[in-house]
């Protein structure tokens, strides 16, 4: 007895093997390969890496599943008996990844594999059921194979699958030396039809970068009997002189190394000038070093560096082309206005070109990548969707192996080095939208359909004109007045009350991050202390910053105030975040001893302040961070002052950081922002709220108002209240 239970006790090792079966390799070309598109690119990929100057890919009858052929053929190295035999049909050969690892490039243009994961080619099966490859290798016997991938379903297991290879002593199609691989696949797998064929054309079109001339390497794609498919069909060149704003930018490391914008008015554009801005321009370069923005969260506190050691992504180029799809823009110039139209939609977005070769599916029009679209739905009339962008972001191979392609051709692998990628050119994006935002502004306020102010105030009163002239029955033209009087009142009392509410809202934000702070520091301070006087303090001072912000919320009319109180109560509002960001203020307010008094609406311009020095916050910081990688000392100050003139009480709010980085003229226009991520409103709003106090906001130039010499070089805004 006790035998069988030691016998039982016993664990049995039972050897065993993976048995793939046949049908797996359909399933790979199958679901790992989008669409035909991409089938495609997958075979010119092979070609690119056989080292051919060119792989063009013919097509006859594919509207016919029967007699349809597709033929791609290169003059590439080609293949041995041997090569196609343990590495062709191998799937997941490690051949070309040792090639990458190894830096071993071809032999006649230097390049090094872009394929790697060793399954593309059986993205054949997507287009058809018979597959003819022929091939030849220098000093090699032609090679032939036919795989029939019906076939495979009759077999249970890919081992069982008979397959021969056929060695040619005298070749058939690779004669007098020539060497390269020559593929026609026929039983084609659906009927092909006008759109798909375009899609194609687009794709293989698309495989190179429109901005760079690549010799070495040129596919090309024709459908002998469908000649008339590809009508319509807007090139490239067509479409380029379209574009009214262009840019080139060179990343490397944490920095913009090179930055090159320019504004390209059509030749009927008369009233507007060309503009290049460029890497020392003051914008750009407080802004070369690539920083963490909220646009992407996931590096929240981590250093952006594309050369940083497991991220290595070497030098990038990013350029591109912009355009505007404006109706009044359009009848400017573009004759095919919908072809035009189209070509965007199918052909716009940011690609992505490794040594010259696409990587899918970066700027497919299902492929928001880089968050252009949403960024726009958020602030429309600033940023750029992939409808109004061609772009090119260019990789080198050797440099950027950390950037790792998905087995199933959508992309990169999200790993760190894919997340800096993408931060560096949203950084680089968000500067060429600034620019942008300036020149379109100014060909709107020229040869934009409304006036540049009020077009809503402008339109009634055209229409209320209109009316006076034209209407002769005087009871009709009174009612029809009375009504136009009310639509007036009721849409400036709608204006008032957004306006309020658009200012709390931005200080909303501010509110939450003081209190956090704060209430933090309690925490802080509970814990070390155990409830000591200072908590109480805190506490406090908690509770009269909630009404200090209450303010701001609650509706007020216009009273006469105290500014130098109001001034008081802004800075108190924002003590602890001045404090946090280690920003002095120079209180010259203090020794005014002019009229204090004003007529204004308390909480309208304790937000304007806080508004104001917000912004002063942020630039101060620009310059902190410029001066600490300068070595030099540098402390952030504001200065705060009031001067009173003849009909004018002004309050003067001046900073020490980078001054204005944009034409002060567009500043205050509503979404006009220097700041990465910002929302442009703060001065807009601020400039509304002066305007219907019957006061001004100013930019005052150099020497319009007394200053001392170190706020010279900072921004300077007046609020000029009427006495």
């Amino acid at each position: 007895m006790a035998d069988v239970l030691k016998h039982k006790g016993k664990n049995k090792e039972i050897p065993v093997k993976f048995k793939p079966r046949a049908r797996l390799l359909l399933q790979l070309g199958d679901q790992l390969i989008k669409n035909e598109s991409i089938a495609l690119v997958e075979l010119v990929k092979n070609s690119y890496d056989a080292d051919a100057s060119f792989v063009n890919i013919y097509m006859e009858h594919v509207d016919d599943q029967i007699n349809g052929i597709i033929i791609i053929e290169d003059d590439g190295y080609g293949m041995s008996t041997e090569i196609v035999e343990n590495v062709w049909l191998e799937p997941g050969s490690d051949f070309k990844t040792q090639k990458i690892k190894k830096l071993e490039t071809s032999p006649k243009y230097n390049r090094l594999p872009i394929g790697e994961k060793g399954i593309g080619r059986f993205g054949v099966h997507k287009l058809g059921n018979v597959i003819e490859m022929t091939t030849k290798a220098k000093n090699e016997n032609e090679v032939f194979v036919r795989i029939d991938w019906t076939e495979f379903e009759k077999y249970k297991y890919l081992d069982e699958v008979p397959i021969a290879i056929i060695e040619r002593n005298e070749p058939k199609i690779f004669k007098d030396g020539k060497t390269g691989t020559n593929i026609v696949i026929s039983n084609l797998r659906k009927k092909w039809e006008r759109g798909i064929a375009r899609e194609v054309k687009r794709s293989i079109t698309a495989l190179a970068s429109p901005f760079e001339i690549n010799d070495t390497f040129k596919p090309a794609f024709d459908i002998f009997d469908k000649p008339k498919w590809f009508d319509g069909l807007l090139k490239w060149e067509e479409v380029k002189d379209y574009a009214l704003f262009k840019f080139h930018l060179i990343l490397e490391g944490n920095t913009i190394v090179k930055f090159q914008y320019n504004f390209i008015p059509w030749d009927t554009m008369t009233k507007l000038n060309p503009k290049e801005v460029i890497e020392s321009n003051p914008l750009i370069e407080n802004f070369k070093t690539i920083k963490y923005t909220k646009e992407y969260d996931e590096l929240q506190g981590r250093e952006i560096n594309l050369n940083k050691k497991g991220i290595e992504l070497g030098r990038i180029k990013f350029e591109g082309y912009v355009f505007d799809r404006d109706s009044f823009v359009l009848k400017m110039g573009v004759s095919d206005k919908t072809g035009f139209r189209k070509y965007l939609n199918s052909n716009g977005g940011v690609k992505v070109f490794r040594d010259g070769l696409r990587v899918y599916d970066y700027g497919e029009p299902e492929n928001d990548w880089l968050g252009l679209d949403y960024r726009r739905f958020q602030q429309p009339s600033k940023r750029i969707s992939n409808n109004i962008i061609i772009g090119a972001v260019s990789l080198d191979r050797k440099t950027s192996k950390n950037l790792i392609e998905k087995t199933n051709r959508e992309g990169f692998v999200e790993n760190d080095s894919y997340k800096m990628f993408r931060a560096s050119l949203i950084h680089s994006i968000e500067f060429v939208e600034i620019l942008r935002d300036i020149d379109k502004r100014k060909l709107k306020e020229l040869y934009g359909p409304t006036p540049k102010s009020s077009p809503v105030m402008s339109t009634l009163d055209e229409a209320r004109k209109y009316v006076e002239k034209k209407v002769k029955k005087i009871d009709t033209k009174g009612r029809i007045i009375k009504y136009f009087n009310k639509i007036e009142t009721d849409y400036k009392l709608l204006s008032e009350n957004l306006l309020k509410a658009a200012g709390a809202g931005l200080s909303m934000s501010v509110v939450v991050h003081e209190i956090e702070k704060i209430i933090y520091e309690i925490l802080q301070v509970v814990k070390a202390e155990k409830a000591s006087e200072r908590v109480l303090k805190l506490v406090e001072h908690l509770s009269s910053l909630i009404d200090g912000y209450s303010e701001i919320i609650r509706k007020t009319d216009q009273t006469t105030i105290n500014i130098s109180k109001i001034i008081e109560q802004s800075l108190f509002n924002i003590e602890y975040r001045l404090l946090s960001h280690k920003i002095s203020i120079e209180k010259a307010y203090k020794t005014y001893t002019g009229n204090q008094k004003i007529k204004i609406a308390k909480n309208l311009l304790i937000g304007s302040i806080m508004n104001i020095i917000d912004n002063a916050i942020y630039w101060l910081d620009q310059r902190g961070f410029k001066a600490k990688e300068n070595k030099e000392i540098y402390e952030k100050k504001i200065l705060i002052d009031l001067i009173e003139e003849d009909k004018f009480i002004n309050l003067i709010i001046a900073d020490n950081g980078t001054g204005f980085l944009i034409p002060t003229d567009n500043i205050s226009e509503p979404f006009v922002s220097a700041k990465p991520g910002g929302m442009g409103l703060g001065l807009h709003i601020a400039s509304e709220i002066m305007e219907a106090q019957k006061g001004r906001l100013l930019f005052p130039e150099k020497g319009e108002f007394e200053l001392p010499i170190e706020y010279e070089k900072g921004a300077t805004i007046v609020l000029a209240f009427k006495k």
